[in-house]
């Protein structure tokens, strides 16, 4: 690890079509170590240009902690247990943050080239 910890975390952003979505794309996640911590929020509501018409709906947002070398797995799997066709994944680097939480992180994800 480098002394920059925030150098290695990313926030996913990622919105569920409900409640129960959230908590399944959640548990999954983290319980297979692609992330360190999902925090559901409460719904919201979205307007987006989906196919040529103005869209609206109720979404439930996720913040989901990870590393970055960790993102490309978890963007696929996130992809794979999302109902959308076309979800929403954004990453945004982490600039700074308290050391030992970025840490702590860092320590519960698992890349691809470590064991479990």
């Amino acid at each position: 690890m480098n002394s920059f910890p925030s150098d290695e975390c990313v926030i996913v952003v990622c919105n569920a079509p409900d409640a129960e979505t959230a908590g399944r794309i959640a548990e999954a996640l983290v319980g297979e170590r692609l992330a360190a911590c999902v925090n559901i929020l409460a719904p919201c509501r979205s307007v987006y240009l989906w196919q040529g018409a103005v869209e609206r709906s109720e979404e439930v947002p996720l913040l989901i902690k990870t590393r970055r070398d960790a993102y490309p797995r978890l963007e696929a799997r996130l992809q794979a247990l999302h109902p959308y066709e076309v979800p929403e994944i954004v990453a945004w680097p982490l600039v700074m943050g308290l050391p030992s939480y970025l840490t702590w992180v860092s320590d519960s994800v698992v890349s691809s080239g470590e064991a479990g």
